[in-house]
């Protein structure tokens, strides 16, 4: 049931007169996706104003097919003679491109006809004064920390966008997503023994957004707890990883279970599927129905229904992430995982995607530990895709006899992915707060190297 919002209205009707124009063009079919977004943000940095804006967009993306050729084009422009000029060049560039025997729009009868209130969209535009008042809570609250010694600053920021989607196979649908955000980075130190850290949180609506004043107090705490760090002695030790990084495995994974990936051969799980790649037990979760989630959405972007779906289930992988091009290479189909910008055909990627919590509090999961690394940042992207293989920079804060101790820096965490599956034990603390989320998670046996 399309979203009752005027304006998602408005934009379908431009849509079908835009696909309209395709077929006169001679686009055999066509789909087309509308985004209209407003943002407004203010950024302040040591009690000054550095940022305080609006913008308002609008992007129309048109997608046409000439037999089994395919085209993209996109425009800010929804003139009439723009759309013809827009639908008339999408097709000329479809009769010059090659073949895509995968390309295509889904039949009718696999069409998303109705679909769940996800509340994504808080409609009440904040006041200026409101970001204005979250910023300089945030920031003041992080600068009152003693021994912080400078802030990067903090920013409000509130986003609101409607998307339409419609297409000659007869889909028609829209809805709209909002998003409130509060943050700032502070440093502590002097000279080259100073010291960053930072602190966060998103929410749909502003009424769950978290209080600007212990976001603030966060950072500048994270922050002070890093001065003075050490390098640990090179080795094999357990390793736990602090939520706000714990979900980059996550991220990992969907890079080694989205379809092409799948289907090129380039992804260290792509004969894996129905095998054990977790601890029995572990499941993670890609939810698209969850109510004021992040990345909630009622239907993808081929018009496909979306439904929660385990990605592993009980330690085994249990799916794939599947457009449909991706559904077709792989003679499968499609999982309802196509995303798309208004200038590229879709592809696929998880909306709410979460690891289960275990049964054991983060404290617990860390009381056995005789000599182990606590890590809350990493830097680089040192993962081979094709391989598992993992390397990457980080920082955070020694175990000694389960307790955490002093702080650690310039150290390199390496192991392989697979590996890390097997040994990862998730703990009980999962909250929702990036869209992609777990709980803390140790991974025993990794290589750590230091001094």
């Amino acid at each position: 049931m399309p979203s009752s919002d005027r304006s998602v209205e408005r934009h379908l009707a431009t849509l079908d007169d835009l696909l309209a124009r395709a077929r006169r063009a001679g686009a055999d079919d066509a789909d087309a996706v509308l985004a209209e977004a407003t943002a407004i943000g203010h950024g302040r940095r040591m009690g000054r104003t550095e940022r305080l804006e609006r913008s308002e967009e609008l992007d129309l993306g048109l997608r046409v097919f000439v037999g089994r050729r395919q085209a993209c084009v996109a425009t800010a422009d929804t003139s009439g003679d723009a759309l013809d000029e827009l639908a008339e060049r999408a097709a000329a560039m479809a009769r010059t491109v090659p073949e895509d025997p995968y390309c295509g729009l889904a039949e009718p009868d696999a069409l998303a006809r109705d679909w769940p209130a996800l509340d994504s969209d808080d409609p009440g535009e904040p006041a200026t004064e409101t970001l204005v008042e979250r910023a300089r809570a945030c920031e003041d609250s992080a600068l009152a920390v003693e021994g912080v010694t400078n802030s990067e600053g903090a920013d409000a920021s509130w986003t609101r966008a409607r998307i339409a989607l419609a297409a000659t196979n007869g889909f028609r649908g829209g809805y709209a997503v909002s998003k409130h955000s509060v943050g700032g980075a502070v440093l502590a130190g002097e000279g080259t023994a100073m010291e960053r850290d930072y602190a966060f949180h998103s929410a749909v609506y502003g009424e769950d957004l978290e209080d600007p004043a212990l976001v603030g107090r966060r950072a500048g705490e994270r922050t002070v707890r890093r001065l003075n760090p050490r390098q640990p002695r090179t080795g094999s030790y357990p390793v736990v990883y602090h939520p706000r990084v714990a979900n980059s495995l996550l991220r990992h994974l969907v890079g080694a279970v989205s379809g092409p990936a799948v289907a090129r051969g380039t992804s260290f799980l792509g004969d894996r599927m129905g095998e054990r790649i977790l601890p029995p037990g572990t499941h993670v979760i890609d939810d698209p129905h969850r109510v004021r989630g992040l990345k909630s959405k009622p239907f993808d972007a081929e018009g496909l229904s979306t439904a929660r779906r385990a990605i592993v289930d009980d330690g085994a992988l249990a799916s794939w992430l599947l457009s449909l091009s991706s559904a077709r290479q792989l003679g499968l189909e499609s999982t309802g995982h196509a995303s798309r910008g208004t200038a590229s055909p879709p592809s696929p990627s998880p909306t709410n995607l979460y690891l289960e919590p275990g049964t054991r509090a983060p404290d617990e999961l860390m009381a056995d530990i005789r000599e182990g690394f606590y890590v809350t940042e990493l830097m680089g992207q040192g993962v081979n895709p094709v391989t598992g293989d993992y390397s990457r920079g980080a920082a955070g804060f020694w175990i000694e006899d389960g307790e955490l101790t002093h702080p650690v820096s310039e150290l390199t965490l390496a192991g392989n992915l697979l590996e890390m599956f097997h040994n990862l034990t998730p703990a009980s603390d999962l909250e929702f707060r990036f869209g992609v989320d777990a709980p803390t998670v140790r991974v025993d046996g990794m290589t750590l190297a230091g001094s």
